[in-house]
């Protein structure tokens, strides 16, 4: 199972996401927020957006949105920004 390890804000609304199987990436997470739902709405602020952490793997906010690793990981493989055994910058 792939966890998140470390996540770090990069520019506005990204994340650098590394992960247990040695794999990160920067995800841009404009589009959910776009979304405008009622869970989503609060990353519009900066420095709300740069209160995320890891919780049992997963990637969170302290509004209770979460997103699993796994799925945070197919994404970004399927967008070409998966990078393994190199620092993503």
């Amino acid at each position: 199972m792939i966890k998140l390890t470390a996540v770090e804000p990069k520019g506005s609304h990204q994340l650098l996401l590394r992960f247990s199987d040695g794999a990160s990436g920067v995800y841009d997470f404009a589009p959910f927020i776009a979304a405008d739902t009622e869970m989503t709405a609060p990353l519009r602020d900066p420095a709300f957006f740069a209160r995320c952490f890891i919780e049992l793997g997963a990637l969170a906010w302290p509004n209770g949105l979460d997103f699993s690793a796994g799925s945070l990981h197919r994404r970004l493989q399927e967008e070409g920004k998966l990078q393994r055994g190199i620092m993503a910058a």
